[in-house]
């Protein structure tokens, strides 16, 4: 076990702490649980720092796919009254990490499939499915209709 942290390692977890907080507590829906995952992640990482290519992919994954598993035993945002969370926690485990994944760390489908372990056609229904859920649970239905609103 080593004495001291190193410190590119360190640097990293200063740097990017804050954006992995953040998009675990989306894709998990309870900030304690999010940051639970994210030490977690930053452990292990720790652990294999000198052999992993791609930090950012080795923690998008651990935070992606744990969620995945564990999803189910929890409400997300459960008592959170703000609407987008809510239409957020009304999504699946996997439509609420692929929506993450797409809209807020702007993935392309094929990154995600990547980091999620899935196939691009499970990423590509599951985008579909989620968005459409997510308006549903706005109200605004149809994005035809949102544009019909914003017109008038």
């Amino acid at each position: 076990m080593r004495d001291t942290v190193d410190p590119e390692f360190a640097s990293y977890v200063d740097a990017r702490q804050g954006r992995w907080l953040r998009t675990a507590y989306l894709v998990y829906g309870d900030l304690e649980r999010a940051e639970e995952q994210l030490l977690r992640a930053f452990t292990r990482l720790s652990l294999r720092w000198d052999r992993v290519d791609d930090p950012d992919l080795f923690v998008q994954q651990l935070l992606y796919r744990s969620a995945l598993s564990r999803w189910s035993r929890a409400k997300p945002f459960d008592g959170d009254e703000d609407q987008v969370k809510q239409a957020l926690g009304a999504l699946s485990a996997a439509q609420r990490a692929v929506l993450v994944l797409l809209h807020f760390e702007e993935l392309t489908e094929f990154e995600v499939s990547d980091v999620l372990g899935m196939s691009h056609a499970a990423v590509h229904s599951h985008a579909q499915s989620s968005l459409s859920r997510f308006r549903l649970e706005l109200g605004t239905g149809d994005w035809r209709d949102v544009t019909g609103r914003e017109k008038q």
